[in-house]
């Protein structure tokens, strides 16, 4: 902390990324433990951001994050679509094939990012907004696989004919960045995913990676 930080405020946001790293919620005595302060100071920063919806409290006293963070939820995929773009672009034209940024949204994937290749005759076409099961498409293969591995790089996925006939897809998950679940990947119309585009999609991953940490 400096002067020109808020002590209140920093530890108000270190509640919230604590709740945001658990399923089952947190007590108030778990939150002072992890805060290292007293109780009635973790009591205090959750009535403040009860009175904001940022956190609800559930009838065993456990609080989880609220509904609001919805609401600035919303505004994250438009910063996150930005910072992954040149990455995206970078991939589509060195692959010739259509990249994309795929985020996890509830059960589904969510193509929040689309880039299309200039100078092919021909590519699949691929729009933002495109949602399909987690368990279909080298996009949501490719999340689930990095849920499974407790490993620094998951690799990457391949797919034929899941989700478009005729069409193939690779993707790799992206690692490393705190509250954002999602895969980089490419989709084309072949028979078979060409040797070098799945490391080069893991590179491509890497990148958009650290463009969001």
């Amino acid at each position: 902390m400096t002067a020109e930080t808020s002590q209140t405020l920093d530890r108000g946001l270190r509640v919230l990324k604590l709740l945001a790293d658990t399923d089952h919620g947190l007590t108030v005595t778990e939150l002072s433990n992890k805060l290292g302060v007293n109780r009635t100071v973790v009591y205090r920063l959750l009535a403040t951001l009860e009175q904001h919806a940022l956190v609800r409290r559930d009838l065993g006293g456990r609080a989880r994050v609220g509904l609001g963070v919805l609401r600035l939820g919303r505004q994250v995929h438009p910063l996150v679509r930005e910072a992954a773009l040149p990455a995206l672009r970078s991939l589509a034209e060195d692959i010739g094939a259509t990249a994309h940024l795929t985020l996890v949204d509830g059960a589904e994937a969510l193509a929040v990012a689309v880039v299309e290749p200039t100078w092919t005759d021909y590519h699949v076409a691929y729009r933002a907004g495109f949602r399909h099961p987690l368990d279909r498409g080298a996009a949501g293969r490719a999340i689930l696989a990095a849920r499974q591995q407790d490993v620094d790089d998951a690799g990457y996925t391949l797919t034929h004919g899941e989700l478009e006939a005729g069409a193939s897809g690779a993707a790799a998950p992206l690692i490393g960045v705190t509250g954002v679940e999602g895969s980089v990947g490419v989709v084309m119309l072949a028979d078979a995913v060409p040797e070098r585009v799945g490391p080069r999609v893991v590179d491509a991953a890497r990148e958009v990676a650290e463009a969001l940490r």
